[in-house]
């Protein structure tokens, strides 16, 4: 897709709906104009029918006729006009071919346009009366007359264009002028947006920071996005520095089993070993190796749950509870060797639908970290009930607990509270990570709860598969595959 420019979208944008509202202004100018000169015409034409009808006198013969007096400077010069009186004769007449057809029309209004010898007129019909020899004992005789006086329309005309023209000519001056202007606000309103750009692009993996100085945060449009940014770049930062210092705990812990390998096959090789010591050296030897592998296996066990793609065939619809017991036998030994009493209370039917070796490792992590942070003589419990649609498991210890700062960050990838009890505990800070990543593939909910001094509590809720001859149906399966049965 080809690169486009925001400023000369946006103006344009702006000039066309100004273009298109000058538009409309020029027509409702030329409608206001037309009807303003030609009312003004038609004052005009009726003053000087007015005038024409002035002109009209006796005729002073015996027949009562009538007669224009003094016809000259009556009416410009392409003026028309045309008397005629209520027995059809011609008074008078100026430039009207054909006048006598035309006196004969039917057409009573007062304004009409005509035609008249190729040429467009505005003609008025003016009707008047005129009384002869109004001295008479008998009052006089009352003459009607009828006046057609017609102006030509062309001049009208012409100045309706010309008003047009200067309208036109205004307003694309003023477009053009707009978009000088609105290159230059723009230019200058988005100058926070290109620092802004200018800033992000100085952020590498050894500065992080927008720059104090940067004008966008004040700009509230660009306000939400300079936030978005920040806490994006602090998250990036954070993931980064978990990174390292995951790569440094990864490097030391692989180091030092190589280390002690190598030194163990050093010493076995220094000399002639007897049997049992050959037996002691490669007994170390195999601790280590399984410590780098159990790091190794949980980074790609990690990578493969956050990768999501687990196939579907391999879900099943599992009993929590047995699942859970079956972990906690795994760990008795554990436990004992640790003087830890380990419960477990699963007797609730519990049906949830995922893989069951990911549901195992789940549980093995909660119960695996409940008795590393417990003390000798602590109980820990492992329970499973069932809240509606959802299933609720619970591990919780009587350990030291989690400081309230260190809690928030418990499933972030390769964060350690103490990092001095790696070594001591094995850890890898990828357990409650790998736990929480395995929740939420199902749609479920993972939290802590902890009091320095009084133990820990971990507590994961997932949908529950119905306990009825739903069970087996595919549909219901991929329902909750979906994730269409979460709370």
């Amino acid at each position: 897709m080809k690169t486009y420019s925001l400023t000369r979208r946006l103006i344009t944008a702006v000039l066309l709906v100004e273009f298109c509202s000058l538009l409309a202004l020029i027509g409702i100018a030329s409608v206001y104009e037309g009807i303003s000169h030609f009312r003004a015409l038609d004052v005009v034409l009726r003053g000087r029918a007015d005038s024409v009808l002035g002109a009209v006198q006796d005729a002073e013969d015996p027949e009562d006729n009538l007669m224009l007096y003094g016809t000259e400077g009556l009416a410009p010069k392409r003026d028309i006009y045309i008397v005629r009186d209520d027995r059809g004769r011609v008074i008078g007449s100026q430039g009207w071919p054909g006048g006598e057809q035309e006196l004969a029309s039917t057409d009573r209004r007062e304004f009409r346009n005509l035609t008249v010898g190729g040429i467009r007129y505005r003609v008025i019909r003016r009707p008047g009366l005129r009384v002869v020899d109004p001295g008479d004992a008998k009052g006089g005789v009352a003459r009607h007359i009828i006046i057609l006086y017609g102006s030509r329309t062309h001049p009208v005309w012409e100045r309706v264009r010309n008003a047009i023209a200067f309208y036109a000519l205004s307003g694309l001056l003023l477009l053009v002028i707009t978009g000088v202007v609105l290159l230059r606000l723009l230019r200058g309103g988005l100058q926070p947006l290109y620092e802004l750009v200018e800033q992000a692009g100085k952020i590498s993996v050894t500065s992080w920071n927008l720059g104090p100085s940067s004008q966008a945060r004040y700009v509230r449009e660009l306000e939400p996005l300079v936030s978005a940014i920040e806490s994006a770049l602090l998250r990036l930062e954070q993931s980064f520095a978990q990174q390292r210092q995951f790569v440094s705990d990864a490097a030391h812990e692989l180091k030092t089993s190589v280390a002690v390998v190598k030194s163990s096959l050093q010493l076995l090789t220094m000399r002639t070993r007897s049997a049992k010591e050959y037996e002691e050296g490669l007994e170390r030897v195999t601790v280590d190796s399984e410590r780098m592998e159990e790091l190794v296996a949980k980074m790609l066990t990690l990578a493969r749950l956050e990768d999501g793609g687990e196939q579907p065939e391999s879900y099943r619809i599992v009993e929590l509870g047995d699942v859970l017991r079956d972990v906690a036998e795994h760990f008795r030994t554990l436990a004992s060797f640790n003087r830890i009493s380990l419960v477990v209370n699963a007797d609730t039917s519990t049906l949830v639908f995922c893989d069951p070796d990911q549901l195992r490792l789940l549980c093995s992590n909660l119960i695996h970290n409940a008795i590393q942070h417990s003390g000798a003589g602590t109980e820990v419990r492992a329970i499973v009930s069932s809240q509606g649609e959802l299933a609720q498991l619970i591990v919780e210890d009587d350990g030291e607990g989690i400081p309230e700062d260190v809690l928030p960050h418990v499933f972030d990838r390769f964060y350690r509270g103490d990092p001095s009890r790696s070594r001591r505990t094995g850890g890898t800070g990828l357990g409650l990570a790998i736990s929480k990543a395995i929740v939420l593939r199902y749609h479920g909910a993972i939290r802590l709860e902890s009091k320095p001094g009084h133990g820990t509590s971990a507590i994961v809720t997932l949908p529950v598969v119905p306990s009825t001859t739903e069970r087996t149906d595919h549909r219901t399966a991929r329902n909750l595959e979906r994730g269409t049965l979460t709370s």
